[in-house]
């Protein structure tokens, strides 16, 4: 028999034994990589950061930590900023979303993901396995 209460015991197997921390949901729930979520968390701590900035911060290749922030700006986890440089030129500064609404957008992610199970769920049957 199938209990119905929100932690079953089948629905207990599908958890791991451990919490998970705040960065192992941030992969989970957006889909990005160990060194993407480094990046976010550096940026909450310094904001306005250069790619330059970032780099050195996390000691990692420019051209990574481009990339990364692509994804990040991609999951609306950080926005970017054009400044203009005195004397001439432009540099683009990075800022993490603020933690209160990286949350906010975690869970509206995840209700629209089991909103989408759901209706896979459903039509089960409808289409081939």
């Amino acid at each position: 028999m199938v209990s119905a209460g929100p932690v079953s015991e089948q629905s207990h197997d599908l958890m791991i034994d451990e919490e998970p921390d705040f960065e192992e949901i941030l992969v989970c729930v957006f889909g990005i990589r160990d060194h993407e979520v480094r990046a976010y968390l550096v940026l909450l701590d310094n904001p306005d950061s250069t790619v330059e900035e970032l780099a050195d911060c996390l000691n990692r290749d420019r051209s990574n930590v481009n990339r990364a922030l692509a994804t990040l700006r991609e999951k609306g986890l950080v926005s970017r900023n054009n400044k203009i440089i005195p004397g001439g030129g432009n540099v683009y500064q990075y800022t993490a979303t603020p933690l209160a609404e990286a949350q906010e957008l975690m869970h509206e992610t995840l209700d629209e993901w089991t909103r989408y199970v759901h209706t896979r769920i459903d039509r089960f049957g409808d289409d081939e396995f």
